[in-house]
């Protein structure tokens, strides 16, 4: 998958879980569903998986042997970035913890399943070659 096409479907990816975020608090008006400041956790989770990609899709396009090296370079970097963020928000923040973290947590995991995905993507056309 050349970068051009991952950002296209990753826009388009991005713009329905903004969807989604969106309608769930108009759909559920009484359940506390998302933080106060959410749409920052969405945008710091966004651009370091947009991030994470281009720095592996660069790591094996440079040398596809240590491509998988490249991916859980990544990964680990993203993951460091993510809790510096927990940790850092948790100590500013006073609003109840199990609601960021379930903000938090579900949105890593919807932007990893697709950058895997989409890595993995780019190691399948490699061994077809």
């Amino acid at each position: 998958m050349s970068l051009s096409k991952f950002t296209l479907y990753y826009l388009i990816y991005t713009l329905i879980l903004a969807g989604v975020a969106y309608a769930l608090p108009q759909l559920f008006p009484q359940v506390n569903l998302v933080v106060k400041k959410f749409w920052l956790v969405f945008c710091f989770i966004g651009g370091l998986t947009y991030i994470a990609y281009i720095t592996a899709y660069f790591g094996i396009k440079m040398d596809p042997q240590a491509g998988v090296m490249a991916i859980m370079g990544s990964i680990v970097l993203k993951m460091i970035f993510s809790l510096a963020f927990v940790l850092i928000y948790s100590l500013n923040s006073k609003e109840k913890g199990i609601v960021f973290a379930l903000n938090f947590f579900s949105l890593y995991l919807l932007f990893s399943f697709f950058e895997i995905y989409s890595l993995l993507c780019n190691l399948r056309h490699q061994n077809n070659k």
